[in-house]
């Protein structure tokens, strides 16, 4: 793995970091776009060796982070909510997750 790969690979986990802490996976579409542009022009400025492709691709990535193709958590489609409201909400109906 070259240096440039494990940088990229260093600035992707810290900007997964950022979205998990920031709350930005709750935010409208248009404030996660927003959030994710200012970040990238500070993980521009941390990780200044990384090229311009990169930086957008980190974009791509992280705001497929936000939007996953499956959608889970309390505003999925099927209206279960994440796993552990599943379980505690069949818990109280009495029939098993």
């Amino acid at each position: 793995m070259t240096d440039r790969s494990k940088l990229k690979d260093r600035a992707r986990d810290e900007l997964f970091s950022h979205i998990n802490r920031c709350g930005v996976l709750q935010a409208a579409d248009k404030d996660q776009e927003e959030w994710l542009e200012e970040t990238m022009g500070y993980l521009g400025e941390r990780y200044p060796d990384l090229a311009e492709a990169d930086l957008r691709e980190l974009y791509t990535v992280g705001l497929r982070f936000c939007r996953p193709a499956i959608a889970h958590g309390r505003g999925s489609p099927n209206g279960r909510g994440t796993e552990e409201e599943a379980v505690a909400a069949s818990a109280e109906e009495g029939s098993p997750a």
